[in-house]
């Protein structure tokens, strides 16, 4: 059976990138990131991107790599940003004849690529300058302008609702009621890497001091540096605290270790409410994995 498009996702840790790329060898794939960390440029290690400690460059073992380390940490990119970009690769694997082999572990990217997006309207610049200012400013003050029922404290969310409403004054929920468009990948397999949690938790335990040995403090200064907000990715939040004096070394440690066991479970509980996969894997893949799949 020829598969246009494959899917690879599960909780960090749980071993899809290596999973995605031994199926690339196989079956001549090109390995697509949908992951929104592991697209910025100068945090590889701490975002567990396939190119920590490798040059950066198309590809890996023959295999392309698309947009992984793309984008400079100045950068701000919406899931239709993201969604754009990726049709772009898909169109360009598949016209090369290759397979898409879509991987990471954010589910509204996933979501968007399976499913598409509501429509929105194009926001100016100065409006988004200028929401992403209110928020940085008094994120509380920008939330107050949302309807009751917005949820979200993330500084990226609150600056995106707020972009919007103050172009169109109209609020996100009206655009989001509309239907969907622009799915990438409708039919593709869709792969759920889950292994248990207590094995979860092992890899976690056993990677971040990796990850720090690899580089991750200097790519955390670089984060200050540059501006990036550390908590749109964890590890650079902890590692910035370390830096700036305002927890240890061993503090650092632990919270970037439990913050990541507590992300691995948000995971877990959006696979298993929100997608919908064609395999499910409930271990860390071995070579009998990509055979089952690719049958």
């Amino acid at each position: 059976m020829k598969h246009t498009a494959y899917i690879i996702t599960g909780p960090t840790a749980s071993g899809k990138s290596s999973f995605a790329h031994a199926l690339a060898l196989r079956i001549k794939g090109t390995v697509i990131n949908c992951d929104s960390v592991q697209i910025y440029r100068g945090i590889e290690n701490i975002s567990a991107s396939p190119f920590a400690n490798r040059p950066l460059t198309d590809e890996i073992d023959g295999i392309p790599y698309r947009l992984f380390s793309v984008l400079p940490l100045s950068e701000q990119i919406s899931v239709a940003d993201y969604l754009d970009l990726a049709r772009r690769e898909y169109d360009a694997a598949v016209a090369s004849g290759r397979t898409p082999i879509f991987v990471g572990g954010t589910g509204y990217y996933i979501n968007a690529l399976v499913n598409g997006i509501s429509p929105m309207p194009d926001v100016s610049d100065t409006n988004r300058a200028r929401a992403r200012e209110m928020v940085a400013n008094d994120i509380s003050g920008a939330i107050a302008l949302l309807p009751s029922d917005f949820r979200h404290t993330d500084p990226q969310r609150v600056a995106r609702a707020l972009e919007v409403f103050l172009e169109t004054g109209k609020h996100l929920s009206e655009f989001q009621s509309l239907p969907r468009v622009g799915a990438v990948a409708p039919l593709a397999t869709k792969v759920l890497i889950l292994p248990d949690s207590a094995v979860l938790r092992e890899r976690i335990a056993a990677r971040i001091p990796e990850m720090l040995s690899g580089g991750a403090l200097s790519e955390a200064q670089s984060v200050i540096d540059s501006g990036w907000d550390e908590s749109r990715a964890i590890g650079a939040s902890q590692l910035c605290q370390f830096i700036r004096g305002e927890i240890s070394e061993g503090e650092c440690m632990e919270n970037w270790v439990n913050k990541t066991n507590q992300y691995a479970k948000r995971q877990r509980t959006w696979f298993r409410t929100q997608f919908n996969p064609d395999i499910i894997i409930p271990n860390v893949p071995d070579a009998s994995d990509i055979d089952n799949t690719i049958k």
